[in-house]
C-alpha cells in the first residue's frame, strides 16, 4: 500500500530519544557490515539566466567563519520578511542525471543523433557501458557505491569516467525519468531547480548531512557515528541564540542525531517531532521558522535497495501539505539530495571553500583528497510563491547554501569558511515582483508504488540492459 502521512501514537520526546540513538548505531553498522562481507566474499534548453556568476563558487574575496552576510546590521535581524518558514526536503543518494537528467531542464545527459541519453564509460575490458533507463523502480542491494575511496574513483581525476570500474559497476550508468518519478519531475518542470547544486564533499550520507546542519563534516567522511560537536556550533546553536523556532521532523531517524552527542541535549531533542507532527503544523499554520523533513530511511528516502516511487509519494506528501497550508503565501521550500549514490553524473565537481583546517579521517592508502572540493551533483529545487517561473539556476551550490539561505535571512554569522563562501539559493527566487505562484500550481499525482510492486520480489532486472555495452 501507498504509505500515508500518518506517524506513531503516543509519542514521548525522551522515549523517542533514546530509540533513535539505539536505531541509528545500529541501521548503518548492520548495513556497512553486510556491504563489507559482501565486498570481502568477492567483490538543453535551460530557460533563465542566473543573476550571478555561474560555473565556479563565489570564493572571491574569500570570507572567514563568524562573518555576517550584512556586516551593517546586528544578528538576528530578519532581512527577508517575505519568508517566515524555511522547510528542508532532503532525500538519498541519487545524482542529477540519474533522476532529472533526461527532463529537458538544464544540465541533463548528453544525448546522441538518435536522441538517447549517450554517455558512457569504459567497463574495464575495453568495451563502454552506454547510459541506460532503468528496467524498475527498484535497485540493486549493496550498489552503487559511493564511499571515499570508491567517489574519488569515479571522479577520475576530473573526468568522471571511473563510474563503472569502481565498486558502483555498470548500475552507475542508469536513470529514472517521470514514466517512474511523476511527481518528482513535475515538481522540477514547474519550478526553479539548479544544475550546478553540489553534494558537499565526494563522501557518504553522513558527512554531507552533517554539512547541511554545521558546514563541516568535522573530518568524518565515512557513515559513522562519532562524538564531538562543531568548534562554532550547528545552525541549531545559532537559531536557539536567537529565539528562532525550529524542528526536525522525522519519519525514523531525525537527521540531527548524525552528530550523535546533540542527543543528549534536551535544547534539541525538545525540537524533534514525529512526522506526523509536519502534517499537523503545516495543515494548521503552525511550522516553526525552519524546518527539516525527514523521510523514511528504510522505505522512502530511495537509497537502494528501495523502490525509489516510495520517495516520490513521500515528497508528494510534504510538498502538497506545504501549498495547501494556511501559511503558503510565506512558505519557502527546498528539496534535495544528500549526495549521488553511486550514480553517474557528467559534470565534475568543482573546487570549493574548504569549511576549516580539519584533515578528512581516512586511513592509510586511502584516496587523496581534502575538503575543499565538492561531491557529485544531486538534484535540487525551491518550491515557494516568489519562485521564478521557468528557471534554471546555473550557479554553484551546496547543502551550505541552505545554511547560507537561513543565515542571510536571520543575518547570522557563518559557521565555517564553507558557508561563509556559500551563495544563499535567492538567485532562484523574486521577492520585488508579484508572487509567480500566489496560487499554487497543479502538479502531477505522485508515482503509485502498488502497481509495480512486483519488482521488490523479482529483483531490479537486467542490468545493464544488453543493448547498454557497447562492443570494444
Amino acid at each position: 500500500m501507498v504509505p500515508g502521512p500518518g506517524g506513531a501514537l503516543g509519542y514521548s520526546p525522551q522515549l523517542e530519544v533514546v530509540r533513535v540513538a539505539t536505531d541509528l548505531i545500529s541501521r548503518r553498522r548492520l548495513l556497512s557490515g553486510a556491504l563489507a562481507a559482501s565486498a570481502a566474499a568477492g567483490l538543453a534548453a535551460c530557460g533563465g539566466t542566473a543573476t550571478r556568476s555561474a560555473g565556479t563558487a563565489r570564493l572571491a574575496p574569500p570570507r572567514q567563519a563568524g562573518s555576517r552576510p550584512d556586516p551593517t546590521r546586528p544578528e538576528g535581524v530578519d532581512t527577508l520578511p517575505q519568508i517566515d518558514h524555511v522547510v528542508v526536503v532532503m532525500l538519498e543518494n541519487h545524482s542529477f542525471d540519474n533522476i532529472l537528467g533526461t527532463l529537458g531542464r538544464g544540465d541533463g545527459l548528453p544525448r546522441g543523433k538518435d536522441g538517447r541519453p549517450d554517455a558512457t564509460n569504459p567497463d574495464g575490458s575495453g568495451r563502454r557501458v552506454r547510459s541506460f533507463h532503468m528496467p524498475t523502480p527498484c535497485q540493486l542491494t549493496g550498489k552503487p557505491w559511493q564511499t571515499w575511496n570508491q567517489s574519488h574513483a569515479q571522479y577520475d581525476g576530473g573526468t568522471n569516467q571511473g563510474f563503472v570500474t569502481s565498486k558502483s559497476g555498470p548500475v552507475a550508468m542508469g536513470y529514472w525519468d517521470g514514466t517512474d518519478l511523476p511527481f518528482t519531475a513535475s515538481l522540477a518542470s514547474t519550478f526553479p531547480i539548479g544544475d550546478r547544486y553540489f553534494s558537499s564533499v565526494l563522501a557518504q550520507t553522513y558527512p554531507n548531512r552533517r554539512y547541511l546542519m554545521a558546514a563541516t563534516s568535522l573530518g568524518l567522511v565515512a557513515d559513522k557515528l562519532q562524538k564531538g560537536l562543531p568548534p562554532n556550533g550547528t545552525i541549531f546553536d545559532s537559531l536557539n541564540r536567537h529565539g528562532i523556532s525550529w524542528k526536525d521532523y522525522f519519519s525514523s531517524l531525525p537527521t540531527l542525531g548524525i552528530f550523535i552527542s546533540l542527543l543528549s541535549d534536551p535544547k534539541m531533542t525538545s525540537r524533534l517531532a514525529p512526522i506526523s507532527q509536519f502534517f499537523a503544523d503545516a495543515q494548521a499554520g503552525n511550522l516553526p521558522s525552519f524546518s527539516i523533513v525527514d523521510p523514511d530511511f528504510g522505505k522512502s528516502s530511495e537509497e537502494d535497495p528501495q523502490d525509489i516511487q516510495y520517495g516520490d509519494v513521500f515528497l508528494s506528501q510534504v510538498v502538497q501539505a506545504v501549498l495547501r497550508g494556511p501559511r503558503w503565501s510565506k512558505t519557502l521550500l527546498v528539496w534535495t539530495y544528500d549526495e549521488g549514490g553511486g550514480y553517474y553524473d557528467h559534470v565534475p565537481p568543482p573546487t570549493a571553500a574548504a569549511p576549516d583546517a580539519i584533515a578528512p579521517e581516512v586511513p592509510p592508502g586511502s584516496a587523496p583528497g581534502g575538503f575543499d572540493r565538492y561531491g557529485f551533483r544531486v538534484p535540487f529545487g525551491i518550491v515557494s510563491p516568489y519562485a521564478r517561473r521557468h528557471y534554471v539556476s546555473h550557479v554553484v551550490h551546496d547543502h551550505t547554501s541552505i545554511l547560507k539561505l537561513v543565515e542571510t535571512k536571520w543575518n547570522l554569522p557563518a559557521l565555517t569558511a564553507r558557508d561563509a563562501n556559500a551563495d544563499d539559493l535567492l538567485d532562484s527566487i523574486d521577492l520585488h515582483a508579484r508572487p509567480a505562484f500566489a496560487v499554487p500550481p497543479p502538479l502531477a499525482s505522485p508515482a503509485n508504488p502498488v502497481l509495480r510492486a512486483g519488482c521488490q520480489t523479482s529483483g531490479p532486472g537486467v542490468i545493464p540492459p544488453p543493448d547498454a555495452v557497447l562492443p570494444a
